[in-house]
């Protein structure tokens, strides 16, 4: 019965004299690079500059440029009725949209009210886990060096550095031996290759998730990076999308669990090759499409754009700053919602249980959570994103913290008629006897009554 309700806050001024110096650079990523320190900062703030119709700033063609920071450049032109709408879509697209918010929310609303990839997205939490790991299910063939370290220092750490606001992170990889998919592929004799076809990848996950073992103690969710080096004799292996044709990059992902990516090793040039053959991994291409893999699991796909717009790419950190706050954005309307399921869920599971006693500590989370999200809703309001962020991730710890505390969780395995199981083998072999006496007392009553009584 909840709705979200989304407003935009515009204030608008002219450009300062530092500001129009360093819109007259060269390029729109300078002058993007030069605004940044020049504008407001705060997260969930957008700062976007008019140019003239005739600025030299824009490529031709190009109406609306988005940086990488909270900054956009749109070309004056048509009216103020077309620079309202080019407006309007830019907020679209740098804040958070409807289909944003329907998979935040996609967990608390019902199916029939959400897109097709609602649910593709991560839930939000406090922490993820992310692990590389590496496939050689044919180690007697392929000896399989990766330099993971270097590449993750190098590619995914500035990612990550950027999301440290929305949770925390940890890393670490593995490398798994005889590890097979658990699909055989279809081979292709037009192009002596083998294939796996679209409809058969979900059948891949179980098998190879039986072998990683790392979701089996973790407190967080896991993403899997799966880098997989095919056994000799099914090599080259392709991966086809449903019509038919090879996917470019060699890899798929599935939706909140993670990636797998093919990595066919070329033949050796001579028969008599010795075995097993040295295969150094070109981890530049490989990085390329885990974090590009990364950015689906978070929500962080581009959607399609007029022709109109330029985007310019975030760079070595992975997502732009209006992507970040479009994620926060996200995962504050989702933990707000989680802190509401979960207390409604404890206030229903007490008042099924009679008996129960809350301890003040359990009582004390309760409030705490509900004042967290109170304050969440109330710096939502006023636009302060960081704020409500922060106090809906504390709300959802004290919720957590209320609703799996060890004082109620014996409660919720021992109902009444499990205490009718316990008892009644004790104090039934004492009740017989007391039962068969007044029995026997009652039925004497009863035939003292019907004796007639001597009179004298």
């Amino acid at each position: 019965r909840a709705g979200v309700v989304s407003r935009c806050q515009a204030v608008y001024r002219s450009a300062t004299a530092r500001e129009e110096a360093a819109l007259a650079a060269a390029s729109a990523r300078e002058a993007d690079a030069a605004l940044r320190l020049l504008q407001d900062t705060s997260l969930g703030s957008l700062t976007m500059y008019v140019v003239p119709e005739t600025s030299s700033l824009l490529p031709q063609g190009i109406s609306v440029y988005v940086g990488r920071h909270r900054s956009a450049l749109v070309r004056a032109g048509g009216g103020l009725a077309a620079l309202r709408t080019r407006l309007q879509q830019l907020t679209q697209v740098m804040s958070f949209t409807s289909s944003s918010i329907a998979a935040a929310l996609s967990d608390h609303v019902p199916d029939g009210q959400l897109g097709r990839d609602a649910r593709r997205h991560l839930k939000s939490s406090l922490g993820y886990e992310i692990t590389f790991s590496l496939l050689n299910p044919d180690p007697k063939s392929h000896t399989v060096d990766w330099d993971i370290e270097d590449a993750v220092n190098r590619y995914v750490q500035p990612v990550l550095d950027k999301l440290s606001l929305v949770a925390n992170f940890s890393v670490d990889s593995q490398i798994l031996y005889y590890a097979v998919l658990g699909v055989t592929p279809r081979f292709d004799k037009e192009t002596s290759s083998f294939l796996l076809s679209a409809h058969s990848l979900p059948h891949v996950i179980n098998p190879v998730e039986a072998r990683l073992g790392s979701s089996a103690a973790s407190l967080y969710p896991v993403l899997n990076f799966l880098l997989y080096v095919p056994e000799r004799s099914h090599s080259p292996l392709y991966i086809q999308d449903k019509d038919g044709t090879p996917v470019s990059t060699n890899a798929f992902h599935s939706p909140r669990w993670g990636g797998i990516m093919v990595y066919n090793v070329e033949a050796p040039a001579s028969p008599q090759a010795s075995l097993p053959l040295h295969v150094d991994v070109d981890m530049v291409r490989v990085m390329e499409v885990f974090l590009a893999q990364l950015r689906l699991l978070f929500g962080l796909s581009r959607e399609e754009l007029p022709p109109e717009f330029l985007l310019e790419s975030p760079g070595n950190e992975g997502l732009a700053d209006w992507e970040l706050d479009r994620l926060l954005w996200a995962h504050t309307v989702e933990n707000i919602a989680t802190v509401s399921t979960t207390l409604t869920s404890l206030a229903q599971l007490l008042d099924k249980i009679g008996n129960i006693v809350i301890k003040d500590d359990v009582a004390s989370e309760v409030y705490q959570a509900v004042a967290s999200a109170q304050r969440a809703m109330a710096e939502l309001a006023t636009g302060h994103l960081h704020s409500a962020f922060q106090a809906s991730k504390k709300a959802v710890t004290s919720s957590e913290r209320a609703f799996f505390d060890p004082s109620l969780l014996h409660l919720l395995y021992f109902p009444d008629d499990q205490k009718f199981a316990i008892y009644i083998p004790l104090f039934l072999p004492m009740a017989v006897p007391i039962l068969l006496s007044l029995a026997k007392i009652v039925r004497e009553a009863r035939q003292r009554k019907k004796e007639p009584t001597k009179m004298d």
